[in-house]
């Protein structure tokens, strides 16, 4: 193996030089944090299409820590293979996927290509450069309209949406690499609602065209850019007829990934990153009027393609195996994406 796998630190961790592929993105930037904060080197790779060199200037600026930032896109096999051939990377953490559930709807052929052609291109050089650790991006929209909790060992559902089927596809092409390349360990990290922001108010989910997600939605009715937040649908079978979802603060989810990352052995292993707790709509507005201080005006609309009506996860392994477990709760999630929002970041 090739690599920096050489200190340790006060823990008995191994010290790695991690790929950060779409590290300037939401979740991504947040990850790249709790990377630097727990002693790893970190080369990002990010065409910042979705996000921006800013970003990238206040993950520095909290951790007071350096690293190294490649422009490309990582469908790009020759930029890739230039990046890997420049560093000893450890490890990979593959975050460059396209993640709107109604965009992939509409724009089903984008997110076939850039998904999965992303996922080939870095498993291959990571055979090819003798890289042993990856940690892939999924997301709960594998489990389809599943029964809750949901747990790993669930058979997939085929999913209600694009972007979901690409996260399957995914999943199969890494599990399929991992079979014939001895030496390469996959941990596929199976995301539920990520909500929230860094402490700091430096840094948060800051989409840079139309947000597809909610919190987003909410930070701009808060700052009065919006009349009213828009619930789609309010007529699903639970108990206040909205959507119910495992949302779970981006730093707790961040530090999923430092405890998957360092965990890693030979084979594949796969994890839920949530709470394990199911939060309506409605109760996560009335959260975050609660902990901020601020009405959010609401009109109920239809539902959108592809949404299910119950998701959240058995989050069990994650503790168990990882020692991981989410410990911020649903009004930090709401305290810290408004210290993030009210700013314009």
């Amino acid at each position: 193996m090739t690599g920096i796998i050489s200190e340790l630190l006060g823990s008995g961790s191994i010290i790695m030089n991690i790929l950060a592929a779409g590290g300037a993105g939401y979740i991504g930037s947040h990850t790249c944090i709790a990377l630097l904060e727990a002693g790893h080197s970190v080369i990002v790779a990010d065409n910042l299409v979705n996000s921006t060199g800013r970003t990238l200037e206040r993950i520095s600026d909290i951790t007071k820590k350096d690293f190294v930032f490649y422009k490309i896109d990582v469908t790009d096999r020759a930029a890739v293979d230039e990046v890997f051939s420049n560093n000893a990377i450890d490890g990979v953490i593959h975050f460059a996927g396209h993640k709107s559930v109604s965009e992939s709807a509409e724009k089903p052929l984008e997110y076939y290509y850039n998904n999965t052609v992303s996922t080939m291109v870095l498993a291959k050089a990571c055979v090819k450069y003798g890289t042993g650790r990856f940690v892939f991006s999924s997301s709960a929209t594998v489990y389809g309209d599943n029964k809750v909790p949901f747990t790993e060992t669930m058979e997939l559902c085929p999913t209600t949406n694009p972007y979901g089927e690409t996260k399957v596809i995914s999943e199969r092409i890494l599990r399929d690499s991992v079979r014939s390349h001895r030496g390469l360990s996959v941990s596929l990290l199976r995301y539920f609602n990520p909500i929230g922001a860094h402490n700091s108010g430096l840094i948060g989910e800051q989409p840079l065209y139309v947000p597809n997600n909610l919190m987003p939605y909410i930070i701009e009715v808060a700052n009065k850019k919006l009349d009213k937040l828009l619930i789609f649908g309010n007529d699903y079978p639970t108990p206040d007829g909205t959507g119910i979802r495992d949302y779970i603060h981006v730093m707790d989810l961040a530090e999923g990934h430092v405890a998957a990352l360092e965990y890693l052995k030979e084979g594949v292993v796969v994890f839920n990153l949530g709470t394990g707790k199911g939060t309506s709509v409605l109760q996560l507005i009335k959260t975050f009027e609660e902990t901020n201080d601020i009405k959010i005006p609401y009109e109920f609309v239809q539902r959108r393609t592809g949404d299910i009506a119950i998701c959240y996860a058995d989050v069990s392994k994650a503790e168990q195996e990882l020692n991981w477990k989410a410990g911020r709760d649903l009004a930090d999630m709401c305290r810290d994406a408004w210290r993030f929002g009210k700013n314009g970041q």
